[in-house]
């Protein structure tokens, strides 16, 4: 299956280097690209792209905004793209509320080419990115801002739809192990492993990780600074 890519980055370069990169690549197809958020918006709209690159921080619409958009169409558009941001620092302002509004990662611009083109394709295939200095930022955010009352209290009302075994799996995903490293932990099959994530996102109707860590941690599943 082609991945088909849209790029959203106010740098004529940033965009032409990895269009270049990506589409040299058999099972990706570049299929638009924007300067800006809100061209970025109107682009993924009419091109449906799989996954967009999305630049943080852009004039006219920043990629927030821009992805926030994408992952929530009005009513009458069905089409929800992956949004994978880009950004120049690992640290960057932006990482706990993209990852809230739904970006399913972020990737440094000054990564590999390799990593590029493996992260579309980890992307697309419903799986999130998150680097190690992501996943600390992340924490760090949550610590420093936290949820409201409500928010915990509806989290945690959600939380009654899953098994021990799936909270217990749900806790792991947000502490950042792999799911081999669950099935270490927990002495089950890899492939159970896989199944039991599969039902924990359908029962808390999250699209990927990265939104799994977020609702944890609201729930208090897991607290920052513990374990």
């Amino acid at each position: 299956m082609t991945i088909r890519v849209i790029i959203v980055d106010d740098q004529a370069m940033v965009r032409a280097g990895f269009a270049a990169l990506l589409s040299a690549q058999s099972d990706i197809d570049v299929v638009g690209e924007a300067p800006d958020g809100r061209q970025g918006v109107e682009v993924g709209r009419s091109t449906r792209p799989d996954v967009v690159l999305m630049d943080v921080r852009m004039p006219e619409m920043d990629g927030l905004a821009a992805a926030r958009e994408l992952l929530n169409p009005p009513v009458g558009v069905v089409h929800r793209p992956k949004v994978l941001m880009l950004t120049t620092f690992d640290v960057d302002d932006y990482v706990y509320e993209a990852l809230r509004a739904g970006a399913s990662g972020f990737l440094l611009k000054d990564a590999p080419p390799a990593d590029l083109i493996s992260a579309v394709r980890v992307v697309a295939a419903g799986e999130a990115l998150l680097a190690p200095s992501v996943t600390r930022r992340l924490i760090a955010d949550f610590a420093r801002q936290g949820p409201t009352g409500a928010t915990r209290s509806g989290q945690s009302l959600r939380l009654n739809g899953l098994t021990p075994r799936e909270t217990e799996v749900l806790e792991l995903i947000a502490r950042g192990l792999s799911n081999q490293e669950i099935a270490g932990k927990l002495v089950l099959a890899e492939q159970t492993v896989k199944t039991h994530i599969g039902r924990v996102l359908a029962k808390l109707d999250l699209r990927d990780r990265a939104q799994a860590v977020i609702f944890a941690y609201e729930a208090g599943v897991v607290v920052p600074g513990e374990g």
